[in-house]
């Protein structure tokens, strides 16, 4: 197909980007922060880390990571929320040459064992707020090494011993744990491992363009999350994307440096990932928020200064326009208020407009192509309601189940490739098999038109997956879980639609004992899924209807009043 949209694309958007000028993400990083060693680089609790600070932490937590006989490639799991480590962390594993995993801090102790199992991983550092949930798998994983962070290491000598202080013993958000020290395993504290590191050269990262970067794990068709093999290519591709198509609107700042772009989205997810990687190459800052589920806290904090870049998912959107506070701020500083993981609703789109005096600009993407693969052009005046055009250096094309490209403004499977879609699933040779077209595209699982502008919609999901807050549900994993709760005889789990969330987990019961309640069902949700896997609804029947050969009718769930 012949690139339509590159005629709409915002003058001074180049049509393609050249990753080939980078040997790897690490070199990216490394000429970042000491182009911008004087720039702030994060703000958090009000406490300022510089890019000289960035670069210096992160040689010592290398040069720590490689002085533990690490393989090169090595999986590195990272389990932190926003907070100053989070980078550090995460330029210090690539820097060292390994692979950085990225773990949601709030999984349960299932979750985290498959994942670190998965990966591979033989190190981790983990906020000591999580390690109870470690605790229980380690002994089932190959990690080998544990570097334990407290909330304040970061955040200064007094303030910083405070804050860990405040979060252990009064706010006591700290559970006991006990890592066992069997096989010859090593529990350090990050400040240990800093100090450790300093004595130390860092030596040059061997990784090139085409080695693993990242294992960005998503949901499976199979009831387990894969992880999509992130090159260094795909991450630098996505930042110099990122970086060409947001320019059009931070251009009027003049000096990047000043930019101050909100990271409230998990750092561990790739959106907000590669929004960070982008603040790093242009030399702006982040405030990095570690619980933008406290509005209040969080309108307090952008309160305190002018903000420029607010990426957010459609509920966070919403649950700031609740906030009298929030709607009292000064907008006129805002450049990019950039909508992503879920699609953006109307409603709000029309609400942010109203309060702001900013258009709600919406994009689409997955961890397979590093968060952005179509967005909407940030100079846009109003919300379209469409996926936007394709990024630069990607194709779009809408497809058949056979892998046709089906003719301009028919419905079909919107298919992506470019520098930024992943090479595939980690040890999953099957779901590479179904994942990829003959001529080299990406299915995504999405039904789609583009129009003959080259804009698409997204109409339909051709998988079950449940899309809740941005983050991706799959139904199996869910049926997994709940199947194994006693008392249950068989579920199944669809995706309903919610005002809040965009999209709800529903579940349908069938007991095998009579006594099961829906209390029950919750605690086990409780104990084995984290937040947004957990069902919001719950319903019992005494059957669930099904093919002729027992396969559950999802569909049918999904229509049921």
């Amino acid at each position: 197909m012949d690139k339509i949209w590159l005629k709409n694309y915002p003058a001074g958007v180049p049509h393609d980007v050249q990753p080939e000028q980078y040997r790897s993400a690490a070199h990216l990083l490394e000429e970042a922060m000491r182009t911008h060693a004087a720039n702030p680089f994060s703000v958090c609790m009000e406490r300022w880390m510089s890019y000289r600070e960035l670069d210096r932490l992160s040689t010592a937590l290398g040069a720590w990571l490689q002085g533990q006989g690490l393989e090169p490639g090595a999986r590195v799991a990272i389990m932190l929320p926003n907070i100053p480590q989070f980078a550090v962390t995460m330029a210090a594993v690539l820097r060292a040459g390994y692979t950085c995993v990225n773990v949601n801090p709030l999984y349960t102790a299932r979750e985290l064992e498959h994942q670190l199992k998965d990966s591979g991983s033989t190190a981790i550092v983990i906020l000591e707020n999580f390690a109870h949930t470690l605790s229980e798998v380690i002994d089932r994983t190959g990690v080998q090494h544990v570097v334990m962070a407290s909330m304040g290491d970061l955040l200064g000598f007094w303030y910083g011993q405070w804050i860990t202080f405040a979060v252990r013993h009064l706010a006591k958000m700290v559970p006991a744990y006990d890592l066992p020290l069997s096989q010859g395993r090593k529990v350090v504290s990050f400040k240990k491992a800093l100090a450790l590191g300093a004595r130390r050269s860092l030596q040059p990262s061997p990784a090139n363009l085409d080695s693993i970067a990242f294992l960005q794990y998503t949901g499976g068709t199979t009831g387990l999350s894969k992880g999509a093999v992130l090159t260094h290519r795909n991450i630098v591709a996505a930042t110099l994307q990122a970086e060409a198509w947001f320019t059009p609107a931070l251009a009027k700042m003049g000096d990047l440096s000043k930019a101050n772009n909100i990271a409230a989205l998990p750092l561990y997810h790739i959106f907000a990932l590669t929004l960070c990687l982008l603040a790093i190459r242009q030399g702006s800052h982040l405030t990095l928020i570690p619980n933008p589920r406290d509005i209040p806290k969080f309108v307090e904090v952008l309160k305190k200064r002018p903000f420029h870049m607010l990426p957010a998912v459609n509920t966070l959107f919403n649950a700031l326009l609740q906030n009298a506070q929030f709607r009292a701020l000064d907008f006129s500083h805002l450049c990019v208020s950039q909508a992503g993981g879920m699609a953006a609703s109307e409603g709000t789109a029309h609400q942010w407009q109203k309060v702001t005096g900013h258009t709600m600009i919406e994009g689409w993407g997955m961890s397979e192509t590093c968060a952005i693969g179509t967005n909407n052009p940030v100079n846009n005046t109003e919300f379209s309601g469409n996926i936007g055009l394709p990024l630069p250096g990607i194709d779009i094309a809408i497809k058949d189940d056979e892998g046709n490209s089906v003719p301009q403004g028919e419905s079909g499977e919107i298919c992506i490739r470019g520098p930024n879609v992943t090479p595939g699933y980690y040890n999953q040779p099957e779901e590479n098999a179904k994942a990829f077209t003959q001529d080299g595209f990406m299915r995504t699982g999405d039904i789609g038109i583009m129009d003959a502008e080259g804009y698409t919609r997204i109409i339909d999901r051709k998988k079950d997956m449940i899309l809740v807050s941005g983050f991706n549900v799959f139904p199996n994993e869910i049926e997994n879980v709940i199947s194994t709760c006693p008392g249950v005889l068989e579920c199944a789990a669809v995706g309903i639609a919610d005002e809040k969330q965009g999209e709800a987990v529903k579940v349908f019961v069938v007991r095998s004992d009579p006594a099961l309640t829906e209390n029950d069902v919750v605690r086990y949700c409780h104990d084995n899924l984290t937040g947004y896997k957990r069902p919001k609804y719950i319903e019992f029947r005494d059957d669930l209807p099904k093919t002729n050969v027992g396969k559950i009718l999802r569909r049918e769930l999904r229509t049921t009043p």
